[in-house]
């Protein structure tokens, strides 16, 4: 059983500016989650929110940077698990940005969830993800 999530969104804004919320690490906890995210391919980065222990998420999203198109696309890893060293969430995070009437299509792919409880976790993931555009909204209408 596997699953992905794509989700997509307008924004009225430049691309440039779509990226630079993307790979800030001040702006990226103020729309996700603390990290330590640097846009350097092969960095290893990590991002910290509250434990699920019943979901057997101890609260650390372990990530990599894979690739990276300045004002087009970053990927990276994105895994979590009930402890350091031990995945039980290993997944690839997505984000692609264009040109768009004026502003910025952003489109978010996070592919590879397979497993029963995976496939439960994406569903939560989902959901969240989709709420992240009224945040991420937010930043760049309060940024100048």
């Amino acid at each position: 059983m596997t699953r992905d999530i794509l989700i997509k969104w307008h924004f009225p804004h430049p691309p440039e500016k779509v990226w630079e919320c993307l790979t800030d690490p001040e702006k990226i906890s103020r729309w996700l989650m603390k990290n330590d995210f640097k846009p350097i391919v092969g960095h290893q980065f990590n991002f910290h929110t509250k434990p699920i222990p019943q979901m057997g998420f101890d609260g650390i999203v372990y990530c990599e940077v894979l690739e990276i198109i300045p004002n087009k696309k970053l990927v990276y890893t994105w895994k979590g698990g009930p402890r350091p060293g031990v995945i039980g969430l290993d997944t690839i995070l997505t984000w692609s940005l264009s040109p768009d009437g004026g502003g910025t299509r952003m489109v978010l792919e996070h592919t590879g969830f397979s497993g029963w409880k995976n496939f439960v976790a994406s569903v939560f993931m989902e959901k969240g993800w989709k709420k992240i555009g009224k945040r991420f909204d937010v930043l760049l209408t309060e940024t100048k």
